[in-house]
């Protein structure tokens, strides 16, 4: 299995790392006039940030920029579905950033890092 985006597979699996930060919650804190302290209202879960990091990897300049625009087309504001090689799925992910590295050329091909930073929005 591998880590994919609506069902494609962008990714290299080596090297790739998913991290999935906390919950956020939100809250309303409201003072009485009359009354000591305040009254809290739990809002529930907001969102959370997931992070990604890896290597993309392919045979020329040409098709490593077909991976790259195929990834960048997806930082479209809409929610999308993400399933690791594990079989976690996260929905309702929304791509905040695609940030790459230099690319590395050697004689396998060519290669570049990069960072992708979700947010997952609140059930």
């Amino acid at each position: 299995m591998s880590t994919t985006l609506d069902g494609k597979a962008l990714f290299d699996e080596r090297d790739l790392q998913i991290h999935i930060g906390p919950w956020r919650r939100a809250s309303v804190e409201r003072a009485i006039p009359g009354l000591d302290g305040l009254v809290s209202i739990d809002l529930g879960r907001r969102d959370r940030p997931i992070r990604q990091r890896g290597t993309l990897r392919a045979a020329s300049r040409t098709a490593l920029h077909s991976r790259v625009t195929a990834i960048e087309s997806l930082a479209d504001g809409n929610t999308h579905m993400l399933v690791t090689d594990e079989g976690q799925e996260y929905a309702n992910v929304r791509m905040d950033a695609f940030e790459q590295s230099e690319v590395d050329a050697n004689g396998a091909g060519i290669a570049i890092g990069y960072e992708i930073v979700y947010t997952q929005l609140g059930s």
